[in-house]
C-alpha cells in the first residue's frame, strides 16, 4: 500500500488508494490492551505518525468494562489509522488466560511474515517501525527490539547498570540463555532510562552516528519486539501458555529466548520507545513463566 496524506482521507472506498483496496500487510502490529484507555490512545497515536508504508494494527482488549478502544480518544487514532489506508482489527478477547495466552490469540489473528508486539502503554516515535523493519532485514535474526525508556529518570545515570553492555560485531548469531548465564546480566541495560544514556554515549564517544542505529546483545526486550514470524511459529510462539498458571508474568522472555536460541536476537539503539509509566496492570509476578517452564520442551 501507499501511505494516505490528509488530503486523500476522503477519497470513496472502490478508489485505488482508499483504505478497503489492499491486501494483507507484509508487517502487523499487536497490542493487547487491559483497563487502559488513555495509555492505549497514546500508543495508537503513535502509530498513526509513523513513517512505514505498510502494516496493520490488531488491537486485542481483555479490559472489565468496555474495550478501551471505545474511549473517544483511542477511537479517534483508530479512525486516522484507517483513513492511512492502514488495516485495523479490533477484538475483544475474554475471558482472561494470562499474559501468553493473550499474545498467542494476537498471533492467530495475523497472516503478516512479521509480527511487532508493542505493549499498550508505549508510544513510538515516528521512524521506529520503519527502524525496526530495517535493522531485521540486515540482521537478518528471529527478532530486533527497542528497548522501552522512562524520560522521567533522564537526570538518573546509572553507570555500573550500563557494565554488561555490549553491541554485536559482525552477525547476530543465535545464543542460548537463562537466569544463571553471564548475558542474564544485560536486563540491567533496560532500566529507568539507561537505554537513552547508552545512545547518547555512543554518539559522544563516535560510537553511533546522528541518524545510524546499532544493533546491540541483550537479556530480552519488553514492550517492543518486532518478530520473523517463521521464527517465532517455529519455537513455539506463545503456545506455552497451555502449562503456565493464568496469572503469571515474563511470557516475552521465554518467547525470546527460545527465538533467541535457533536464531539469535537483538536490541536497537538508539531506542525510539518511549514508556509511558503508568503503574502496571500486571500485579501478580509470583509464577515467573521461565521458572514454570524449566524443562518443557519448545515446540
Amino acid at each position: 500500500m501507499t501511505l494516505r496524506g490528509p488530503e486523500a482521507w476522503g477519497a470513496p472506498p472502490s478508489l485505488p488508494g482508499s483504505k478497503h483496496d489492499g491486501g494483507a500487510p507484509p508487517l502487523d502490529v499487536l497490542v493487547p490492551t487491559r483497563n487502559r484507555p488513555a495509555e492505549l490512545a497514546a500508543t495508537l497515536a503513535g502509530l498513526a505518525a509513523q513513517d512505514a508504508e505498510d502494516f496493520g494494527v490488531i488491537v486485542s482488549d481483555q479490559s472489565d468494562g468496555r474495550p478501551g478502544w471505545k474511549d473517544p480518544a483511542a477511537a479517534a487514532m483508530l479512525r486516522v489509522l484507517e483513513a492511512q489506508g492502514r488495516r485495523v482489527a479490533l477484538h475483544q478477547h475474554l475471558p482472561r488466560r494470562g499474559l501468553a495466552e493473550h499474545r498467542q490469540f494476537l498471533l492467530e489473528q495475523s497472516s503478516a511474515d512479521r509480527v511487532l508486539y508493542l505493549d499498550d502503554d508505549v508510544w513510538l516515535a515516528p521512524q521506529a517501525v520503519r527502524t525496526l523493519q530495517e535493522a531485521l532485514d540486515a540482521l537478518g535474526c528471529g527478532f530486533v527490539g527497542m528497548a522501552v525508556q522512562g524520560l522521567s529518570f533522564l537526570d538518573d545515570r546509572r553507570p555500573h547498570e550500563l557494565e554488561p553492555f555490549e553491541a554485536w560485531d559482525g552477525p547476530v548469531e543465535p545464543e542460548r540463555l537463562d537466569r544463571g548465564s553471564p548475558g542474564f546480566r544485560r536486563w540491567m541495560l533496560h532500566n529507568a532510562a539507561n537505554p537513552t544514556h547508552l545512545a547518547a554515549d555512543l554518539v559522544r564517544d563516535g560510537g553511533l552516528a546522528p541518524g545510524e542505529w546499532l544493533a546491540y546483545r541483550v537479556a530480552w526486550v519488553g514492550g517492543c519486539a518486532l518478530y520473523r514470524r517463521e521464527a517465532l511459529v517455529e519455537c513455539g510462539g506463545f503456545e506455552f501458555w497451555r502449562h503456565l498458571p493464568a496469572a503469571h508474568a515474563g511470557e516475552d522472555v521465554v518467547a525470546q529466548w527460545r527465538v533467541m536460541e535457533r536464531y539469535g536476537g537483538a536490541g536497537i539503539l538508539p531506542s525510539q520507545a518511549v514508556h509511558l509509566e503508568s503503574p502496571t496492570t500486571v500485579v501478580d509476578r509470583e509464577a515467573e513463566a521461565a521458572e514454570v517452564l524449566r524443562g518443557v520442551t519448545a515446540g
